[in-house]
């Protein structure tokens, strides 16, 4: 059943789905907690577990999709949480949508791999991914929330091994700077019911464990972006990671980087992955399949 945005945030504030702070909760117990909490991948979607570089991955497939394209996605959860089973739902849309083959990975997570664990890992993926014989032309990396950084990480490390680029890439509410001092922390953080400080500071120093905040591939907001391939940035307006966002675009446009950024208004963090419920989470899926079906064109 359809869900107002203003309906979700009331149940999302309800539900306390801020960050838990709580020393009580268990790390285990929160990794739990996120999987049980979402949404069951559809029925149609062709679901293959693989071992990719050596990480448990799937390959999700929707009906129709073109076995030529592939799009590696990279889940959120502030690099300590999030998992095959919590974004299984919101990566076959997105296979869907963009009509390709979505190889979903569960890279290293911290505080047990610190940084660059998560780096390493989402490379050994896409190049394992090129040697399953797709072209990078035809091939994507996607993210949300620390994913959507990772995504951006990930290009920088592509670019300074001066390895094969994909054709595109997206950047889902992404958190691409983990010194969380962007002026939305304040501006946003009665609007947004999923992410607060100190939480999501908390998540950085168990992924930092203290590495620089502003390494490159730590936060891409703080990395030369040339030769990044098209970009697509998609926030919402009532998130305190809007700043990381708007930031990101604007240093890939100052890098001459094919960058849009999309402002969805009133929406929250990561939207799309309540699109069972909330339609412009299914809008948004479905402008990432416009998107890099687009730029897989041209």
């Amino acid at each position: 059943m359809a869900m107002t945005i203003e309906k979700l945030q009331q149940v999302l504030r309800k539900q306390g789905a801020a960050s838990p702070t709580d020393s009580k909760v268990t790390m285990e117990q929160r990794r739990k907690g996120m999987d049980k909490a979402s949404f069951p991948v559809a029925e149609d979607i062709t679901v293959e577990p693989v071992k990719a570089a050596g990480m448990s991955a799937e390959w999700l497939d929707a009906p129709e999709v073109e076995s030529t394209r592939a799009v590696l996605y990279l889940h959120g959860g502030g690099y300590v949480i999030g998992s095959l089973n919590s974004h299984r739902s919101l990566a076959g849309e997105i296979s869907r949508a963009a009509k390709a083959r979505v190889l979903l990975i569960e890279y290293r997570l911290a505080p047990e791999h610190a940084y660059p664990a998560a780096v390493d890992d989402a490379l050994a993926a896409y190049l394992w991914l090129l040697e399953q014989g797709f072209s990078a032309t035809n091939t994507a990396i996607a993210g949300d929330s620390a994913g959507g950084g990772l995504t951006a990480a990930l290009l920088v490390e592509l670019r300074d091994q001066k390895l094969s680029m994909p054709g595109a890439a997206v950047c889902i509410s992404p958190w691409s700077d983990l010194s969380c001092s962007s002026a939305t922390y304040a501006s946003r953080a009665d609007a947004d019911p999923m992410i607060q400080q100190p939480g999501i500071g908390d998540m950085a120093s168990a992924y930092l464990q203290g590495a620089d905040a502003k390494s490159p591939t730590a936060s891409p907001n703080f990395a030369d972006l040339t030769g990044f391939p098209p970009l697509l940035i998609q926030v919402g307006d009532a998130e305190v990671l809007l700043d990381d966002a708007r930031l990101l675009h604007k240093k890939a446009q100052d890098c001459d980087v094919d960058s849009t950024l999309e402002v969805w208004d009133k929406m929250i963090h990561v939207w799309h992955a309540f699109h069972p419920m909330l339609d412009e989470g299914k809008q948004a899926i479905s402008r990432i399949g416009e998107y890099l079906q687009k730029k897989w064109s041209t």
